[in-house]
């Protein structure tokens, strides 16, 4: 723990506090930012599952991010025992996948990047943004009609049980706690 919290300016979402449990360090940086290392995630309480991996080093920079296996079920990250051991992760289990997403002006071209995954250490607070040497997988996927079919049918089952949510004030964005998530099944050493 580092025991400290921090309010910061973000370039879309204002001021935020971010406790020491949202905090995360990413040594390495992201491909094309290796000097930012410090991001957190915000949750912005709409409907879209969206995430935002937000910089603490650069407070106008932040990218969308959504657990792939949300719009496509069968994707697996198969990491080397070389990036388990930078993440610090002694078994797959204790980490999430997230894909940085590119939402253009016609949301409905909205690609997300598979080939390159931020995997986060739930545990240690630390993460790295891994490039899969699988070939299936590409920078751009198409994946606007898959998420809003998921959308649709929690939009359903909501309805079903007649609950609907609550709006939320601007102020009520903040950080999300690493301690909220739940680990990803999309991850696999190479060895299994």
């Amino acid at each position: 723990m580092w025991g400290w919290n921090v309010i910061i300016k973000t370039g879309r979402f204002g001021q935020v506090t971010v406790t020491d449990d949202a905090q995360i360090i990413v040594p390495q940086g992201l491909l094309g930012f290796p000097e930012l290392t410090k991001y957190f995630l915000v949750d912005p309480q709409d409907d879209t599952l969206i995430l935002w991996l937000q910089s603490l080093d650069k407070p106008e920079l932040c990218f969308p991010v959504l657990e792939p296996k949300i719009f496509k079920p069968d994707y697996i990250v198969k990491l080397s025992a070389l990036e388990l051991r930078e993440l610090k992760l002694e078994k797959a289990s204790g980490a999430i996948v997230l894909s940085i997403l590119t939402i253009p002006e016609d949301v409905t071209k909205m690609t997300a990047n598979l080939k390159a995954p931020v995997v986060i250490n739930l545990n240690e607070k630390t993460a790295k943004q891994v490039v899969l040497q699988e070939n299936e997988f590409v920078i751009k996927h198409q994946m606007f009609k898959e998420l809003r079919t998921h959308l649709l049918t929690i939009q359903s089952q909501q309805q079903k049980t007649a609950k609907s949510p609550e709006p939320m004030l601007a102020e009520s964005i903040r950080a999300v706690s690493l301690k909220t998530l739940f680990p990803s099944s999309a991850i696999r050493g190479l060895s299994n």
